[in-house]
C-alpha cells in the first residue's frame, strides 16, 4: 500500500512556521490567502488589534468573472487591493497561508499589485 502525504495537514504546519515569524500592524497589516477548491479568499489583517480592515472572496454577489480560477483569483486580489486603498493602506506583508506560490495564490498577488498595493 502507498503512503500518501496528507497535503492539508502539511500545509497547516507551514502555515504556522510562517505565522511565528510575520505579524500584521495597523502600520503593515497582513494579507492573508485561504483557497478552497472551487473559490479564494482574501484578508487584510491588524494582527495587534486583531481586526479584519478589508476582505474579498470570489463567492460574493456582485463577482462576475468568466474564465479560470486564476482568473478569479486576479480579480479578487485588485477588489482587495481596491478596498484596501479605500481604507488609506498602501503596503501590506503577503501571507500566502502555507500554500506554494503558484498558480491561484500567485494570480492573486499579482492582481493585488496591480490594483496598488505594496508588498
Amino acid at each position: 500500500m502507498i503512503n500518501r502525504p496528507d497535503t492539508r495537514s502539511q500545509r497547516i504546519k507551514r502555515h504556522k512556521r510562517v505565522r511565528a515569524k510575520i505579524s500584521g500592524t495597523p502600520e503593515r497589516p497582513r494579507l492573508s490567502v485561504f483557497r478552497s477548491e472551487t473559490n479564494i479568499y482574501a484578508q487584510i489583517i491588524d494582527d495587534v488589534n486583531g481586526v479584519t480592515l478589508a476582505s474579498a472572496s470570489s463567492l460574493e454577489k456582485d463577482f462576475k468573472v468568466d474564465g479560470t480560477k486564476s482568473d478569479a483569483a486576479k480579480q479578487v486580489g485588485a477588489n482587495v487591493a481596491e478596498r484596501a486603498k479605500a481604507k488609506g493602506i498602501e503596503t501590506v506583508v503577503f501571507d500566502r497561508g502555507g500554500y506554494v506560490y503558484h498558480g491561484r495564490v500567485k494570480a492573486l498577488a499579482e492582481g493585488a499589485r496591480e490594483g496598488g498595493l505594496q508588498f
